[in-house]
């Protein structure tokens, strides 16, 4: 096929609708696709409908389709974005190969397909499960690994109901976030610094798979708990921990995040009551955010705090979290949430 010329597209088009590529037309049903299409008219400059939801193309037409996308022409309405969002979160990573898509609308793809996948996960915690979530995990790594700062607009889409699964993907944005705040300039020149920061925020999203172990009417219990049901919960690190060897998941971040994130720097944590010096770099920051993402969320026992009064209370805390993490955490909210 013949290189077209660079099309002349009027300014704020792509405001109202998204350009479809190659990549994303393989990815919708050949003959119905999911969303209404539209085809940009050069001649006379304007966007006129192709096809929509319901039709059913024919054979020639999704070759001329093809053709149409191959030279720029053919694009969705961004009126239809939550169809889209959705689509994309089942492929994520088409974000990655999209250049039409705002990173507030990754955001949207990420929150929807990552939790998705932990739900499926805490249900089913089996390895077959497992290797689909580090697959989407990859995909927001090498994301975010282009460009830091986009950790961001990822951080803002933070779950306000707390779920096992919301509650995991917070921990992991929220980490992500003050994982690459501490890190030098330097980091991406470092050795194995992508290989690291994988294992470290696939940590974050599963260090509380040991709660699939705790009863759901525990977990959801609106009164005290009582010691017996106490227990439970406390028993959810270790519980992790064995379920680690189980799934074959064998490296030092995960071991840290899980087993270590309620331990803290007075040694009033559990489960073995390590205090200051003991404790992981990552278990320490998988507990900071573990306790800020639990004070955001609307849970059964408890209304959440806006991120602001959360991250000042773990500041004010400075005997059980360390203070270098919590005041950065706290900068980080000030200028997200200003």
């Amino acid at each position: 096929m013949r290189e077209r010329p660079a099309l002349d597209i009027p300014a704020g088009l792509e405001e109202e609708y998204y350009q479809i590529s190659p990549d994303i037309l393989q990815s919708f049903s050949k003959y119905r696709p999911p969303l209404n299409i539209y085809q940009f008219l050069e001649p006379v400059s304007r966007i006129a409908p192709y096809y929509k939801v319901g039709e059913r193309l024919t054979k020639e037409r999704t070759l001329e389709l093809a053709e149409l996308v191959a030279a720029g022409v053919i694009f969705v309405s961004r009126e239809d974005h939550a169809v889209y969002v959705k689509h994309i979160s089942y492929q994520l990573d088409l974000v990655l190969l999209d250049k039409h898509l705002t990173e507030s609308e990754i955001a949207d793809i990420f929150q929807i397909a990552l939790t998705r996948q932990m739900e499926n996960f805490f249900d089913q915690p089996v390895r077959l499960v497992y290797d689909k979530v580090r697959e989407d995990v990859l995909v927001l790594t090498e994301y975010v690994w282009q460009d830091f700062h986009r950790t961001r607009a990822l951080a803002k889409r933070i779950h306000t109901e707390h779920t096992l699964a919301k509650h995991a993907f917070n921990c992991g944005l929220t980490g992500l976030l003050l994982y690459l705040s501490g890190q030098p300039e330097t980091f991406h020149d470092a050795k194995n610094a992508r290989a690291t920061l994988d294992k470290t925020v696939l940590a974050l999203f599963l260090h509380d798979l040991g709660m699939t172990k705790v009863p759901g009417f525990i977990r959801d219990k609106t009164k005290p708990l009582l010691p017996e049901e106490m227990q439970k919960i406390r028993g959810h690190t270790m519980a992790g921990y064995e379920m680690l060897a189980k799934l074959d998941i064998k490296f030092a971040e995960m071991e840290h995040a899980v087993s270590e994130h309620h331990e803290r720097l007075d040694g009033s944590g559990y489960p073995q009551k390590l205090g200051q010096g003991s404790i992981s770099e990552l278990g320490l920051l998988t507990g900071v955010v573990d306790s800020y993402c639990a004070m955001v969320t609307k849970r059964p026992h408890a209304e959440a705090m806006d991120p602001i009064t959360a991250g000042k209370k773990l500041m004010d805390d400075g005997r059980r979290y360390p203070a270098d993490l919590t005041k950065r955490l706290l900068g980080l909210l000030a200028s997200i949430y200003k």
